[in-house]
């Protein structure tokens, strides 16, 4: 294939904003990419046709993104667009490999420092030299406080003005964190070891301080793009402007409406301000969505709507591209307990009908929120997974499993192939592939230890990335060895392999996973948005979290919320970011369902099943159709049903609205029900009318003579 066909078959089924975005030209490029856009694909697609035409070489082309995964995405993308040679990295890990290459001249033959692989201990060692005694909840808690600081360029000495500024939510008393952090520094010295935002620093520093370096990074990578722009920190942006030295040939991808990591010091403002940054600079809007169904899309649309602020003024208006799917649902319950339980059995429900167990995600505000949710799969033999809670490689199982590696290492031959390695190894700690528990923890466990054995044969099959500066790669057999090397190295990074089970994470750690199955819970006021958010921004990032969680589902989405934490708790309101749900014939705002009727109630979010909008008016969620969408109308059914309203209406002497309204025998004449379900499916159609009129209005749409289903007879309410 030549030079010019190979890229002409990359433009090949592009859309017309994809196809813009891969054709432009050299310099500064921002692409907006909503939710299931189509982003990695035009991303990849650009670097593959400017390296097929001949317009860049692909070993000078550095592409950063924020995780592994979506780094060895982008690299297996570009392998097959023909494509060799392109560094894919997450920002950590390109830094990491330029200072450790550049290490024997930056540090004059001195041993580069340990990577710290989480910051807690140290954390709990300097809390304590400061007079404060952290368990590991609060550990934790002031490793974050030092990793915003850090990754916004804030110095021990600053931390308490700088806090004051950003309005920071602080564990202890600023003064008392400042002193943990200048604790943390001095330890950190002492003992010789750096963590992940001082190997960024020293990247910098190699850059701006050593001509010689700068020359040989600038030289070897000459074409930048950066993925999930809008979550780039001060600290990263300083690393990308050393990077390209003044020059511009510069991509960046983004959407500001999943803006939800400003409390790690992320800042949409670098994409907000990309135009007006770099003049001139080409921007394309991805709007068509290929991941979720109209019906998601629609509400997704309907919440980002209502968005205020900076973010907002690059919002998009997303476009399905799938075909029509079932409504997402708004359901409501009495307590916390009661709607863990329900979620429990409709997970399992599903998985009995076929969808697996991975495809499906309970996603949730605070990982305080995880246990209930536990408890209930559990209880329901459902196999779950938690991302972001518990982190995978801090699981005690993980950590002995890999403790067993490390020793198989010394007793399995190396001539054994990988997976049959692993396996081996993995026997010392009482797993076999043929033995899953039932469900529950005992299936959690077993499953996450599946999920090393699944890595290691993805992990066989990949060849090994040259080291910067060689000029042609070797190929090897990977063993057990390198195996455990790779763990490490996830471990390090927190890059997860896939484990089959109900995910249950937060809203934040769900951010660029997408699943079939979403279940959206505790939506309520006081969990989302939570109490801590107390300025417009942070609420506004508060909406942004459920637009994600939203986007996270590709066909089917089930939004939830208690109206009581626990049984006879104080009552509660729902999320001020949900729809305004109309509730014809009743009256009530969406939660302000009385608890006792609460789980009956089951109110459903309704999308034009013509054109896929939210539809929040009542007579248009009756239609299931915006009001300029053509209709279907039936007119000889319409009539007849119009006729039968008539004859019951006299029966019972009351006005014809009485027993259905215009528009929902319109709805009925164009939707033509076939079942008892497709009859509630239409708003304004409760139990009460099914029981009334349910049989009767199905015989008219299935064909029957009005005489013949209602002779003059008398109606009883």
């Amino acid at each position: 294939m030549g030079v010019h066909s190979a890229a002409e078959r990359v433009l090949a089924g592009l859309d017309p904003e994809q196809r813009s975005a891969v054709t432009a030209p050299a310099g500064p490029v921002c692409i907006l990419a909503g939710a299931g856009t189509g982003k990695t694909r035009a991303v990849t697609s650009r670097i593959a046709h400017r390296a097929l035409t001949g317009d860049i070489a692909g070993r000078h082309v550095l592409a950063v993104t924020f995780t592994a995964r979506a780094a060895a995405e982008m690299r297996s993308r570009l392998t097959v667009l023909g494509v060799q040679g392109v560094q894919a990295r997450t920002f950590h890990a390109a830094a990491l490999r330029q200072v450790r290459y550049f290490a024997p001249r930056l540090l004059a033959g001195r041993a580069m420092p340990e990577l710290l692989d989480s910051k807690v201990r140290v954390v709990t060692l300097a809390a304590a030299k400061v007079g404060l005694r952290a368990d590991r909840a609060a550990a934790r808690d002031l490793a974050g406080e030092i990793e915003w600081a850090k990754s916004s360029l804030v110095e021990p000495g600053e931390y308490v003005v700088a806090a004051a500024k950003a309005l920071r939510e602080t564990p202890y008393e600023p003064a008392r964190v400042a002193e943990v952090f200048d604790a943390y520094e001095r330890l950190k010295r002492g003992n010789g070891v750096i963590d992940f935002e001082d190997m960024l620093r020293a990247a910098v520093w190699g850059i701006e301080e050593h001509p010689d370096v700068a020359e040989q990074v600038r030289n070897q990578y000459r074409h930048f793009v950066v993925d999930e722009y809008q979550d780039v920190n001060p600290l990263q942006q300083r690393l990308l402007e050393a990077w390209l030295g003044g020059r511009d040939d510069l991509t960046v991808v983004g959407d500001a409406s999943q803006t939800i990591y400003s409390f790690t010091g992320a800042t949409s403002s670098y994409l907000v301000d990309f135009p007006r940054h770099h003049r001139g600079a080409t921007v394309v809007r991805l709007v068509r969505d290929y991941r979720s169904t109209p019906q998601v899309v629609g509400l997704a649309n309907a919440v980002i709507s209502q968005a205020r602020g900076a973010e907002a003024r690059l919002r998009l208006e997303l476009h399905g591209q799938r075909p029509p799917g079932p409504e997402p649902e708004l359901r409501i319950f009495t307590d916390e307990p009661a709607e863990a339980n329900a979620v429990a059995a409709r997970c399992r429900a599903l998985v009995a009908g076929g969808t697996p167990a991975r495809e499906i995600a309970v996603l949730f505000r605070t990982n305080a929120q995880s246990e209930a949710y536990e408890k209930a799969l559990t209880e329901a033999e459902v196999p779950y997974v938690l991302q972001g809670a518990e982190r995978f490689f801090e699981r005690p199982e993980v950590r002995q499993a890999m403790i067993a590696l490390r020793a198989a290492t010394r007793s399995v031959p190396g001539e054994t192939p990988l997976r049959a390695a692993v396996v081996e190894g993995l026997a010392a700690v009482g797993w076999a592939p043929d033995a899953p528990p039932a469900g529950g923890v005992a299936r959690e466990r077993w499953e996450a230890l599946a999920a090393l054995v699944q890595l290691a044969e993805e992990y066989a099959a990949t060849p090994d990335l040259l080291p910067i500066g060689e000029a042609a790669a070797v190929e090897r057999q990977r063993g057990l060895a390198d195996f455990t090397e790779e763990l490490a190295r996830r471990a390090a990074q927190q890059h997860v392999p896939t484990v089959e089970g109900v995910t249950l994470a937060s809203l934040h750690s769900a951010k660029g996973l997408e699943w079939d199955a979403v279940f959206l819970v505790g939506l309520a006021e006081g969990t989302l948005p939570t109490t801590y958010a107390k300025t417009p921004e942070q609420v506004e990032e508060e909406r942004r979290l459920l637009y994600v969680g939203i986007t996270r589902a590709r066909e089917w989405l089930w939004l939830s919320y208690a109206t009581a934490r626990s049984p006879g708790g104080r009552a509660r309101r729902p999320s001020r970011f949900l729809p305004q749900l109309d509730r014809s014939g009743g009256g009530e705002r969406a939660g302000a369902v009385p608890a006792r009727r609460a789980e009956r109630r089951r109110p459903q979010v309704v999308s034009c099943r013509i054109c896929g909008a939210t539809l929040l008016a009542g007579a248009d969620r009756k239609l299931g159709r915006c009001p300029t969408c053509p209709s279907d109308l039936d007119e000889e059914l319409y009539e007849r049903l119009r006729e039968w309203r008539q004859r019951v209406a006299g029966a019972q002497k009351v006005p014809a609205y009485v027993v259905f309204t215009d528009a929902t025998l319109t709805a009925l004449a164009e939707r033509k029900p076939a079942r008892t379900e497709d009859l509630v499916a239409i708003a304004g159609i409760g139990p009460r009318k099914v029981g009334l009129y349910g049989d009767t209005v199905l015989a008219l749409v299935a064909g029957a003579a009005v005489d013949d289903v209602c002779p003059q007879k008398t109606f009883e309410i």
